[in-house]
């Protein structure tokens, strides 16, 4: 049993690597001319994909409310929940119910139910990009708080700010200087998570009539199929390369802890 149990776990584990790689690779050999064997492997998909009409433009409108998306998202849970932990830990299943909502409600009730909160409010506001900030901060509220309740979970919250609060530092300062720099990677996956929410998504952001990369992708891909999965692959493997920088500060993170304490020990042993 003991001997076959390895043998179960590889053949496990190929087949779901098979099943997301085949994909990926078929993918990338179409874009790269897979398609047209008698010309060969080229680049020129993937070169000339800036110089598409619109590209540029929603490119940038997407990263826009991605990055406004993410602040707003941090600047409204990051306090929230550090406060949910300290004063209110019943309140914690409440409120993690309700932030797991989202994932049971669909797009469309989500996008008139936001555009009816926010319909006496400017056209400028409900008729561009910045609506859809809104809407993708409900969308990526399960991520985050899944996120930052792993992470205030993992230190002595109580411990720490108190400690802070008893040397003269306001709850601000104590939230800044002390929580923060303890769940920075707690917040940069967060982060990552809902930026790559705002990247990807269609449905709210084609049901509103409004211009960003994904809704431009499938504008392209009814042209062009291979400009459309070339950009896809674009910002998925722009999103892969997020996620590998922050797991490798975490990994960081843990490497310098048993050297700061070994030192600790050598001058201890010193005195």
């Amino acid at each position: 049993m003991t001997s076959r149990l390895p043998v179960g776990r590889a053949v496990v584990l190929v087949m779901f690597a098979a099943y997301f790689l085949v994909p990926l690779y078929a993918a990338v050999d179409f874009t790269l001319g897979g398609s047209r064997r008698n010309m060969g492997h080229t680049l020129s998909i993937w070169t000339g994909l800036i110089h598409q009409d619109g590209f540029t433009e929603n490119l940038m409108t997407s990263l826009k409310i991605a990055a406004v998306t993410v602040v707003l998202l941090l600047v409204l849970m990051v306090p929230t929940m550090a406060w949910l932990h300290l004063r209110l830990p019943r309140m914690r299943r409440l409120v993690e119910g309700i932030c797991l909502l989202p994932m049971a409600i669909p797009a469309v009730v989500i996008a008139n139910g936001i555009l009816g909160a926010f319909k006496s409010w400017p056209e400028a506001i409900t008729g561009s990009w910045w609506i859809l900030v809104f809407e993708y901060v409900v969308l990526a509220l399960p991520f985050t708080y899944r996120s930052l309740d792993a992470g205030l979970s993992a230190i002595p919250l109580a411990t720490m700010v108190e400690a802070a609060r008893s040397l003269g530092a306001s709850w601000p300062v104590a939230l800044w200087r002390v929580v923060v720099p303890n769940i920075r990677t707690a917040i940069a996956s967060a982060g990552i998570l809902g930026a790559a929410l705002a990247l990807g998504e269609f449905t709210i952001a084609h049901l509103l009539l409004l211009d960003t990369f994904p809704v431009w992708t499938d504008q392209a891909g009814q042209q062009d199929g291979e400009v459309a999965i070339t950009a896809a692959m674009l910002i998925l493997f722009l999103s892969w390369l997020l996620l590998m920088l922050v797991s490798h500060l975490g990994r960081g993170r843990k490497a310098k802890k048993p050297e700061t304490s070994g030192k600790k020990q050598k001058v201890g042993t010193g005195r």
